[in-house]
């Protein structure tokens, strides 16, 4: 394994005579995350707590790229880890999942694999990462771009050219945002947001951008700016408008019984990204993104409880879990859950 090469200087063996065709590419960080689930309350100074339930999981954009192709999409993943033992063993565990494409995984000396403890309970996370800050840039990962039917990368108030780029080549652009730790909101994130053809913040981050005091304020003014607006709400579920065909729709969130919400948001873009690759109606979109977010925080860890059409229909088969009619809504994924695109 090389050192980290310049940004735009592909290394040996990264380059390819054609780019390859793939559903979607996934850009950010990856950690490696160590859970424990099943704690009673945080340790005092000096006094140690014991929890019920642990578990090892890639976390960050691995949560996205996990469950998108788990639903069957060809997905690709952009990003760095180290050659230490966490990068390996990230790398190990991301190349036992099926549809995922790892030659954009780069591992770098120079890198320290971020490594995240999280105490996580239903209704709480708290969240202690050491390694490398920020992503390693996508050109010394992917010096010749994919051909892609969809990408997704965190908004950010510049572009990054390589994204342009994409989507100048059919690439369709969903975008998120994390939590701002300054609590500055720029709105300059909204003016980048021309650039993109679907958003997805939860509601806090919807209100703070738009400086509104409802997710349903701040779904109209996203609208204004992204044909495809969805806003996460919790326990209240999802409220959605796509500029492109018309619709507005909402959907209620699942009822289960949560263990760990880490990465629920992830595992929602990612079928969403599914089901608009799908040419579905917007509020089957919705509906199928819930259910997989629900089904996510069963279990601990991210990416490592996505579910995937089994887990779906095994859920479905449940008495009382829907209505009658998302019900028949969700089935139809079921009954036509080929390929859903053939990149051309």
């Amino acid at each position: 394994m090389s050192s980290l090469p310049q940004p735009g200087a592909p290394s040996a063996g990264q380059v390819s005579s054609s780019p390859p065709a793939i559903d979607v590419f996934f850009v950010g960080m990856v950690f490696f995350d160590l859970i424990f689930g099943g704690i009673d309350q945080l340790p005092e100074p000096g006094t140690e707590s014991w929890v019920r339930d642990r578990a090892v999981s890639p976390g960050g954009t691995a949560n996205r790229a996990v469950a998108a192709a788990r639903l069957g999409l060809h997905a690709g993943i952009a990003v760095a880890a180290g050659t230490d033992i966490f990068g390996d063993h990230l790398r190990a565990l991301l190349a036992d999942v099926d549809n995922l494409d790892l030659r954009w995984f780069g591992q770098f000396p120079t890198v320290a694999t971020a490594v995240t403890v999280s105490l996580t309970s239903p209704s709480d996370r708290r969240f202690i990462t050491h390694g490398s800050r920020g992503p390693v840039p996508v050109r010394a990962l992917a010096p010749q771009l994919p051909r892609a039917r969809a990408a997704h990368l965190a908004v950010t108030p510049e572009v990054p050219e390589w994204a342009l780029e994409m989507r100048s080549a059919g690439t369709r652009l969903f975008g998120g945002v994390g939590w701002d730790a300054e609590e500055k909101w720029s709105p300059e994130i909204l003016s980048s947001l021309a650039h993109f053809d679907a958003f997805i913040p939860n509601a806090t981050e919807a209100m703070a951008y738009t400086r509104t005091d409802s997710p349903e304020a701040a779904l109209r003014r996203l609208a204004q700016h992204v044909p495809l607006v969805a806003v996460t709400c919790g326990e209240r579920g999802v409220i959605a408008v796509d500029g492109n065909t018309g619709e507005e729709a909402s959907a209620p969130a699942i009822p289960v019984e949560a263990l760990d919400p880490t990465g629920a948001g992830d595992v929602f873009t990612a079928a969403l990204i599914y089901g608009t690759l799908s040419g579905r109606p917007l509020r089957q979109r919705l509906l199928l993104a819930n259910v997989c977010a629900g089904l996510s925080v069963r279990q601990l860890g991210g990416a490592r409880s996505a579910p995937g059409w089994r887990e779906i229909e095994d859920w479905l088969a449940e008495p009382g879990r829907a209505d009658a009619g998302d019900v028949a809504l969700l089935r139809s994924f079921l009954r036509d859950r080929a390929e859903p695109s053939q990149v051309s």
